[in-house]
C-alpha cells in the first residue's frame, strides 16, 4: 500500500506561531485594518466569481 504524505504542524509549531502572532499584534505590526484587507483579499480570491457579478467584497468597519 502506499502511503500519502501528510504534512502537519507539530504543537511546539503552534505554539511559536501563536506566541510571534501576539508579539507582532503587541508591537503594532497587526492591526484591525491590516486583518480587514487580508479578510477581504481571502473572499475575494475564494469568491472571485461574486466579484465579477458586481458584488463588493470590502470589508467595513
Amino acid at each position: 500500500m502506499a502511503t500519502r504524505y501528510r504534512p502537519h504542524v507539530s504543537l511546539v509549531g503552534l505554539i511559536y506561531i501563536i506566541i510571534g502572532i501576539f508579539i507582532a499584534w503587541d508591537r503594532g505590526y497587526i492591526d484591525e485594518s491590516l486583518l480587514r484587507r487580508v479578510a477581504s483579499a481571502l473572499l475575494a480570491v475564494f469568491l472571485w466569481v461574486l466579484i465579477l457579478l458586481g458584488v463588493d467584497l470590502h470589508i467595513d468597519a
